[in-house]
């Protein structure tokens, strides 16, 4: 992609109203644009990171054999007066009544929705265990939202939402979508921690946060230093063999770890001070087990082995793609702008001509974009007029993980120089050798 063709509304100044880094960062490398109160739009830098966000959610609950559906942002109130939620959920929910005074609301979860979708096809244990996601926008109407995308009323989310035939399928469910989870926030470059949690307005009596730690995390949370080292499960895990997921999440689970709200101060006293981490986290998941909570008043019932009707056992398993970027924002950055990791950047390469103009590198710089473009890297390539220090400004504040700069004295030489965003690390590499150095960076 051209820069000079390209939508990318920079801001020098910091806006007044960020008052985190990642919201600061995100609207001055021109990802998002406040339209209201917690309302963004997603501008086309934005867009392409929550695309790869959610390619990586995608690819890791298919995985683990979730199947993905979409459901409507509006549902009809009739289904949460079935479950009893409709009154109990507060004033997040923004309700409203269609043409023809219908209830209705903006959806702030599926739970309701997609147990009517199970209980109108699924009639026997033969048909599980089944657990359907989508990626869909929801609104929950904050009293505050803040921190931009981090706290906002309307995001998007990955909600998975598992079915089984009793409590053991179940928590064979949950364990599959913790390990998934634990693989999702890896291959974003984040180290998430597993965290004993509270159910809250969704209900049930197992849960877990996934937090990563940052200093500009929400809330306080405390964990053993043995997670800091535990190794994440590989892409050859078996999601079909229960009692190998089961043995990753003891693993994952043994230590102690807990947000503020299940924090016990007597088993935290017995661990070594040396063992201890107390920090700020950043929530980017969150799992529960619920059982019967919505498959009871629903009706969402299948015939087992034995011939009676069973009350199916369910999950919830939520991630935040819109709310995740901020967090790896948050992880991620320095004084000059964002470190994306490569698997989330917008563009793999900043290609950086110097002397837009000039002949030699014009040439060098076409070339180049060809050709990096032809190994499937994509590239961002600043082919505008502006100054050298404007141009090295702008890529490092949206962050891309590598900067290819091209200029006269260089090219002189036959050199160019690469940048590694992350480190800062520069190097001269001859120009017939730039491609075949990038080839191996990942």
């Amino acid at each position: 992609m051209r820069l000079s063709r390209y939508f990318l509304p920079i801001l020098k100044e910091n806006p007044r109203e960020a008052e985190i880094v990642s919201h600061r960062l995100m609207l001055r490398a021109g990802m998002i644009r406040q339209q209201a109160a917690g309302s963004f739009s997603w501008l086309p830098l934005g867009k392409r990171v929550l695309d790869k966000v959610c390619r990586i959610v995608r690819e890791e609950q298919d995985r683990a054999g979730a199947l993905e559906i979409l459901m409507p942002t509006i549902q009809s109130a009739d289904l949460w007066r079935e479950s009893g939620r409709y009154d109990d959920y507060g004033k997040e929910m923004l309700r409203i009544q269609d043409r023809h005074e219908r209830d209705m609301l903006f959806g702030p979860t599926n739970e309701e929705m997609v147990t009517e979708i199970f209980r109108s096809y699924v009639r026997s244990y033969k048909d599980l265990p089944l657990n359907l996601y989508h990626i869909q926008w929801k609104f929950r109407d904050e009293v505050r939202p803040r921190f931009g995308v981090m706290r906002s009323r309307e995001f998007l989310m990955k909600d998975a939402y598992s079915f089984d035939l009793d409590y053991a399928g179940a928590r064979a469910a949950y364990n599959r979508m913790f390990v998934s989870y634990l693989r999702t926030f890896t291959r974003m470059g984040l180290k998430a921690i597993p965290m004993r949690a509270d159910t809250g307005p969704i209900g049930g009596d197992l849960s877990h946060e996934f937090i990563i730690l940052a200093d500009t995390g929400e809330s306080q949370v405390f964990c053993h230093r043995d997670f800091l080292s535990l190794p994440v499960p590989g892409a050859d895990t078996n999601f079909a063999d229960d009692a190998e997921i089961g043995g990753i999440v003891k693993d994952w689970t043994t230590p102690y770890a807990a947000t503020d709200e299940m924090h016990d101060e007597a088993v935290w006293a017995s661990i070594a001070d040396s063992d201890r981490v107390s920090a700020r986290g950043i929530e980017v998941g969150h799992i529960f087990h619920f059982g019967e909570k919505y498959s009871k008043p629903m009706g969402a019932k299948v015939t087992g082995p034995d011939g009676k009707d069973h009350f199916v056992s369910m999950g919830s398993y939520g991630i935040g793609p819109s709310r995740l970027i901020a967090a790896i924002i948050e992880a991620n950055h320095d004084e000059y702008g964002i470190i994306w990791p490569e698997s989330v950047a917008p563009f793999d390469i900043a290609l950086i001509n110097m002397k837009a103009g000039d002949a030699d590198c014009d040439k060098a710089c076409e070339a180049l974009y060809a050709e990096l473009a032809a190994t499937g890297r994509d590239v961002l390539y600043d082919d505008t007029d502006a100054r050298a220090g404007g141009k090295f400004a702008s890529a490092d504040l949206i962050g891309l993980p590598w900067q290819v700069i091209v200029g006269p004295r260089g090219l002189a030489a036959g050199e160019v120089e690469i940048k590694s965003r992350a480190t800062g690390e520069r190097t001269s590499v001859p120009l017939a050798d730039v491609v075949r150095t990038f080839r191996g960076t990942r």
